[in-house]
């Protein structure tokens, strides 16, 4: 029987055939967790009374969302999970490690790998084409201890890409006209499964994005072929040996296709206060931001550091809008370091923060005033999700969060760029 690629890699997990809807019990190649959910999982596991993990070093332990820790608590956290590591000989990435998702796509996940983490952006890894997907933090701990899991296999949905982005379009600016498209809960745990002749035109980089915000919309998990691209990552990472082809087969069976046209999409920004209220962002001109945000594990990687400097080459933030910015990781931070983009930023104006979450989940490094409004690269802009609910956050592009720091209100990078 032909399969999806949701099929395909679930089907070389578990003994039997994994088929939609099917309920299977998959073998787990990465299980991680973060520091504000990975305490939870770490007391389940010792209250479970469990005596050693299944696989130490298919264990991961990462301190990137209150990283440095900004409290006491945090911080006494973040020793309980640094003496589990010395207890259970983990995988241990301590502050200023990064943040999980991009370490994870640097250095741990690979095409056909299983990985499960006690946090929603684990999809992140579905770019290169591994079954990645979110759970609970008592999921985790019992995947923890036996090293697999039970899953439901997903339907899939079908998203075909053709051609390819217009000057000041990007990965985010398609992710966003797709959850617009669909809603949040438009693919409620399905497979987004992303193909087609576009796809050819859509960097690692721009994988990532989307993959990242599949759960958005509701998935399960967003996936991606293993294809050429895929291989020039991995090599690039010094990981080519952990590269496999790997793709869907021809007639496999989906819910649903969905066509998008990379070339007809425009800047899209989602308004406050769900992400699935998405605009164009020339519609918003003239909405006034005091802060920026460039980072997170949606768009903290080099090239969308490098669309930001571009941009900010030679001009300054507005005087009435903060810009900060933070690198998804160690390795984004010494090549945005050698390729000059933070010397460009901090001309600008920005404040460049250590590798981590910041202030995505508003716990500190960028908590928003009262009545404040944020244009972030981020993934999401619930009320209350950057520390403040009475602040208003809008999501875009690397490229319209740069321009709008510019001109201290939405703008279209196009206004500003000339494209």
């Amino acid at each position: 029987m032909a399969k999806t690629l949701a099929e395909k890699i679930l089907t070389q997990k578990p003994a039997g055939d994994a088929c939609a809807g099917n309920i299977v019990i998959s073998r787990v190649d990465l299980a991680f967790v973060q520091d504000t959910t990975g305490p939870l999982t770490v007391r389940q596991f010792q209250a479970g009374k469990f005596q050693r993990l299944a696989d130490p070093k298919k264990t991961a332990l990462f301190f990137d969302h209150a990283s440095p820790s900004p409290n006491r608590q945090l911080s006494n956290d973040h020793q309980l999970l640094r003496q589990f590591a010395k207890e259970t000989g983990c995988l241990k990435y301590d502050v200023g490690s990064g943040v999980c998702h991009q370490v994870v796509a640097e250095a741990l996940a690979k095409p056909g790998d299983v990985v499960v983490g006690a946090d929603s952006h684990t999809v992140t890894a579905g770019a290169l084409g591994a079954f990645a997907t979110g759970m609970g933090s008592s999921d985790v701990a019992i995947v923890f201890a036996l090293g697999k899991t039970w899953l439901r296999v997903p339907k899939s949905i079908k998203i075909n890409l053709r051609g390819k982005f217009r000057p000041g379009v990007g990965a985010k600016d398609l992710v966003l006209h797709l959850i617009g498209s669909i809603g949040a809960d438009g693919a409620t745990y399905k497979a987004l499964e992303f193909g087609g002749e576009g796809l050819k035109n859509l960097s690692m980089s721009d994988r990532f994005t989307v993959a990242n915000m599949a759960v958005e919309a509701g998935a399960k998990v967003g996936l991606f072929p293993s294809d050429k691209v895929t291989q020039e990552y991995l090599k690039a990472q010094g990981r080519e040996k952990d590269f496999q082809p790997l793709s869907p087969d021809k007639d496999a069976s989906y819910e649903k296709t969905i066509a998008i046209n990379l070339g007809a999409i425009e800047p899209m920004v989602a308004k406050p206060h769900q992400v699935d209220n998405t605009v164009p962002a020339k519609e918003l001109k003239g909405t006034k931001i005091e802060q920026v945000f460039i980072g997170t594990c949606t768009n903290g990687r080099l090239e969308d550091l490098a669309i930001a400097a571009n941009i900010l080459k030679g001009k300054k933030h507005h005087p009435d809008t903060r810009l900060i910015v933070a690198p998804a990781s160690p390795q984004v931070l010494l090549e945005a370091i050698a390729a000059g983009y933070i010397k460009t930023l901090v001309e600008a104006g920005a404040v460049i923060l250590p590798p981590g979450c910041g202030a995505c989940l508003g716990l500190h490094q960028g908590v928003l005033a009262d009545g404040e409004s944020c244009l972030s690269t981020a993934n999401r802009n619930f009320k209350g999700r950057m520390g403040n609910p009475e602040a208003f956050i809008y999501l875009g592009s690397p490229a319209t969060a740069a321009a709008s720091a510019i001109k201290g209100e939405i703008s279209d990078p196009r206004e500003v760029t000339g494209a």
